[in-house]
């Protein structure tokens, strides 16, 4: 595929979307496929859809062509519920399989929904520690003591990136399971789940792989422990014949155990046709158009606007598909950029946040945001009162 294509999605005119690392874009066809789904299939097919129409099917299909993408075999990974849900089931499974451990290790600045996730569970099980250390003194506090090592690939606020494979070979040698959140690297930079050996992985697919509003989340396991691990959340579908209707539960014999309620069908429809576009993206040459990308954003916001300060790693290798500079009134200046057409988003303290999709950005569109970044900057833009406020979304 020659990057961008902006001709498979819709933009608004006049916009320079910079927040695909929060909610992609709308694929083109996506209100067709969706009249397809409630008209044709729920409104004529009724119950039979389940399958006529291949809905019982659809979890496990949108899984295989999420795993294609992140070097994951087939059957490895369930969709379905949300990315906290698949967090609490991976991390719930992880704990079990070591049992003499009570450490659960994380990174102090970890997306608040995987603290908060592991806070709860250890609370619920008792007597379980979440240890949090910054990224820099990760790999020294994988100890012996430590049963899950849980980190986000790329951080949320910089877009600082862990060494997958390093950090995932030091927790095997410290004989800890490692899971591995995907929020911000799956459909942004390569990953190659079975060449990391990881246990678990979890991610969301609303964000680069453009799945909407709500679209569900995944989770992968390793396949040589899919029998081994218990779910905490034993829902009706993850029952090894659901249609039984047995009064005990019994897992499921593949990662199928992993789901837990009722697949939701329009929204894995929607990402279904979103995926659509993935067919043709070599990740290798996605990663390169990032790159390139973001090379050019820190370079001409650099040299536009001195006052900013670059929060995320200025080596690419060791950045994700996004670039964060610092600024007190980060929060206005993003406000004043999206009046003018560039959004991008806001994250305390002070962090502006600029996600870059070369399936729908081109160089153009990063210099004509850097020099409306330089306007509103020079002419105190952001300055004014209505830029001041801070409001529950942004």
């Amino acid at each position: 595929m020659t990057l961008p294509r902006k001709d498979l999605f819709e933009i608004p005119e006049g916009v320079i979307y910079l927040d695909g690392n929060s909610l992609g874009l709308l694929p083109k066809g996506t209100q067709a496929k969706v009249a397809t789904v409630l008209s044709d299939q729920w409104g004529q097919q009724l119950i039979r859809a389940w399958n006529s129409a291949g809905w019982m099917d659809l979890p496990q299909k949108v899984g295989d062509r999420i795993g294609a993408i992140l070097g994951a075999p087939a059957g490895s990974i369930a969709t379905g519920d949300t990315l906290s849900i698949k967090v609490f089931q991976a991390l719930a499974s992880a704990l079990k399989m070591r049992p003499d451990r009570k450490v659960i290790l994380s990174d102090a600045g970890n997306f608040p929904t995987d603290l908060y996730m592991a806070q709860g569970l250890a609370g619920l099980i008792g007597g379980y520690e979440l240890r949090t250390v910054s990224h820099d003194e990760m790999a020294d506090h994988i100890t012996d003591d430590v049963a899950v090592v849980m980190l986000t690939h790329v951080d949320y606020r910089s877009g600082r990136m862990y060494d997958m494979d390093d950090i995932t070979r030091r927790a095997h040698d410290a004989g800890a399971v490692m899971l591995w959140d995907l929020a911000h690297s799956a459909g942004a930079v390569p990953v190659d789940l079975t060449a990391s050996g990881a246990e678990f992985a979890v991610g969301c697919t609303y964000k680069y792989f453009n799945g909407g509003p709500g679209a569900p989340a995944f989770i992968y396991v390793r396949p040589d422990i899919v029998t081994e691990v218990k779910p905490a959340l034993s829902g009706w579908l993850g029952h090894d014949a659901p249609f039984a209707m047995e009064p005990a539960y019994r897992p499921a014999m593949s990662t199928e155990r992993m789901r837990v309620g009722t697949p939701p069908i329009v929204q894995l429809a929607i990402l279904d046709h979103a995926l659509d576009i993935w067919d043709d993206v070599d990740m290798g040459e996605l990663r390169a158009a990032s790159v390139d990308l973001c090379e050019l954003f820190i370079r001409e916001v650099e040299n536009r606007c001195p006052e900013l300060e670059l929060a995320s790693p200025r080596e690419a290798a060791l950045r994700g598909s996004q670039v964060s500079f610092l600024f007190e009134q980060g929060y206005a200046v993003v406000q004043a950029l999206i009046d003018r057409g560039v959004i991008g988003d806001f994250r305390a303290p002070g962090i502006m946040r600029f996600g870059f999709t070369p399936l729908y950005l081109g160089r153009e569109d990063v210099i004509r945001a850097a020099e409306i970044l330089e306007e509103v900057i020079r002419d105190k833009i952001w300055q004014d009162p209505k830029y001041q406020i801070v409001s529950r979304v942004t």
